[in-house]
């Protein structure tokens, strides 16, 4: 394959680049899926409580932000396709470990392992995925990352399915590794291999991201609050502010996944269409019209129909948050992965806060706060605006390779 660094690849070339990256992500997100699914059996076999377990999850997100900013490192030394291959491989058989653990410290360290993998293979694709959108001049991201939400989709239904039939999440995590590292392997053998310039210097291996990334990643914190938010909470908000049952409540939290993947598949078309900067404040709009569904909801179904305009609203704004990171400046990787950085921390502090605030007050309290956050992705979608051209989604990147060997959803 040509070196996309010095001369842009052919147009077959890069559709299937495109093909290629959309199943790393839907790998990426199958290998979350079939995790969730099995926290019960994990805490049942590591003997832990609530507050343990929650404790050993953190470590995930602390994982993340520490392994995150070596992706560049890495993409830079091996290139990109071999980069991606390895790490890609490494975040798929990562699914063993927690299944492993037999103790809260064994679990903090699974944990932690299983973290990091994630967050470098996560900066890797979406660094491809920003090149690809570049050579295509127009918007892919939000599609990748929908493949994302289908992928963890499949692997949540096979995990399902698995504890149904009461099967043990060590042999379930053998068996989801071993398939899940051939296709990845396989799908990241068909990215574009992207190399550095011979005389161009290695990222550092940590370096704070660039003030451009700050910016941007306030407006992906906004997002993944909510996301959060409403993906760990909405059960809850139904079951117990609305005295619904567990299965009605259970189909709210579907729900919302189902309609930030679809938003998210939908969402290039919409882009291309209107810029980041409109759609996502448009998406602003939604969300808060979600937020004070939820907020003022008397019927699970008003409830319902919030979380529904709640994800829709937020379904775009990460994917477009990583493209206007990979377009900020000379440095794709370093901004992806400060982004990065910030949206996996809201992540973390989004359930743990709303229950806090919820102890405290009530969960419609919470959801005011989330609503606020939510306006705040209307208010601050301009600084999105760098990514654009001509306000359409095209695109304009920087050539340099080091705009690519970063790529991560």
């Amino acid at each position: 394959m040509s070196d996309v660094s010095r001369e842009d690849p052919e147009e077959h070339e890069v559709r299937r680049a495109r093909y290629a990256v959309a199943a790393v992500f839907a790998v990426h997100g199958a290998v979350t899926g079939s995790f969730a699914t099995r926290v019960p059996w994990i805490q049942d076999h590591a003997s832990l409580s609530a507050g343990q377990l929650g404790f050993a999850l953190a470590f995930t997100a602390f994982g993340a932000s520490c392994a995150m900013p070596l992706a560049g490192r890495i993409s830079h030394r091996f290139g990109s396709r071999g980069a991606l291959r390895g790490l890609i491989a490494l975040w798929t058989l990562s699914l063993v470990l927690p299944g492993l653990a037999p103790n809260l410290y064994t679990l903090c360290l699974a944990m932690f392992a299983y973290g990091a993998s994630a967050g470098m293979a996560d900066v890797a694709m979406n660094a491809l995925g920003v090149e690809v959108e570049r050579l295509l001049g127009r918007s892919i991201m939000s599609g990748l990352h929908g493949m994302w939400s289908a992928g963890a989709l499949v692997g949540s239904a096979a995990g399902t399915l698995a504890a149904h039939l009461g099967s043990d999440a060590r042999l379930h995590f053998a068996l989801a590794a071993a398939v899940l590292t051939l296709l990845g392997v396989l799908c990241a053998g068909q990215v574009l291999d992207v190399q550095p310039e011979e005389d161009e210097e290695p990222p550092p291996r940590f370096a704070l991201p660039p003030r451009s990334a700050l910016l941007i990643g306030a407006v992906g914190f906004c997002a993944v609050f909510a996301e959060g938010a409403s993906l760990d909470w909405s059960a809850v908000f139904l079951r117990d502010r609305l005295d619904s049952s567990a299965g009605l409540a259970a189909a709210s939290t579907t729900g919302f996944m189902l309609t930030m993947a679809v938003a998210r598949i939908a969402g290039d078309a919409v882009v291309n269409r209107f810029g980041a900067v409109r759609t996502v404040r448009a998406g602003g709009v939604l969300a808060v019209l979600g937020g004070l569904l939820i907020v003022v909801a008397g019927h699970p179904a008003v409830a319902m129909a919030g979380f529904a305009l709640m994800g829709l609203g937020i379904a775009v704004v990460v994917p477009l948050c990583f493209a206007a990171a990979g377009h900020s400046g000379p440095n794709p990787s370093q901004a992806i992965a400060g982004v990065a950085t910030i949206t996996y921390t809201s992540g973390l502090v989004a359930p743990s806060l709303i229950g806090g605030v919820a102890q405290a007050t009530s969960l419609m309290v919470s959801f005011c706060l989330v609503t606020v956050l939510a306006a705040g992705l209307a208010v601050f979608a301009g600084v999105l605006r760098p990514g654009e051209r001509g306000g359409t989604g095209e695109v304009e990147v920087s050539r340099r390779a080091s705009a690519v060997p970063d790529p991560r959803p």
